[in-house]
């Protein structure tokens, strides 16, 4: 047989590549322990709070600030003619920035008219800036008769 001619044969080893082992979460999570920051029975637990807080009142709404989400209100009256307004008696999570006079113009406008119409206050009444106590935002007012007016809050269904 002619060299040329004769091939040798060689061999070939194929080397796989081995891709890095993708590990998930679930492979890291052991379920058989209970999560700590878990409570099954905290839902029961948070109505039966609000359910003592709310001491068996009806409200339109909960409302909550619309910039930190906390809790104002849990017992409020939705305005008849403006319905993203509410009023109440009772809040939590609120500061009232004494001294300070509100210049939302259209609820004063309102209070006058009212009372211009007949029997009761005068134009004389004031109104305070009310604050979300976390996070500083501006979510109503108070009038002098202790009731908060808000016009900047979140309101859920409850």
């Amino acid at each position: 047989m002619n060299p040329l001619i004769v091939k040798k044969k060689k061999k070939i080893k194929i080397k796989l590549s081995r891709r890095p082992l993708v590990i998930s979460d679930d492979d890291i999570i052991d379920y058989s322990v209970k999560p700590e920051f878990y409570d099954p029975k905290l839902d029961d637990k948070d109505q039966l709070w609000v359910q003592k807080k709310k001491k068996g009142q009806y409200s339109d709404a909960v409302l909550s600030c619309p910039a930190c989400f906390t809790t104002l209100c849990l017992e409020c009256q939705r305005h008849e003619k403006y319905v993203t307004q509410y009023r109440a008696v009772f809040v939590v999570n609120c500061k009232v920035k004494k001294g300070q006079v509100s210049d939302k113009g259209s609820l004063k406008r309102k209070r006058v008219r009212k009372g211009a119409g007949g029997g009761g206050g005068g134009g004389d009444e004031s109104f305070s800036p009310v604050c979300c106590s976390v996070c500083e935002t501006e979510v109503g007012v108070i009038d002098d008769d202790e009731i908060y007016h808000f016009f900047n809050a979140l309101p859920s269904e409850c």
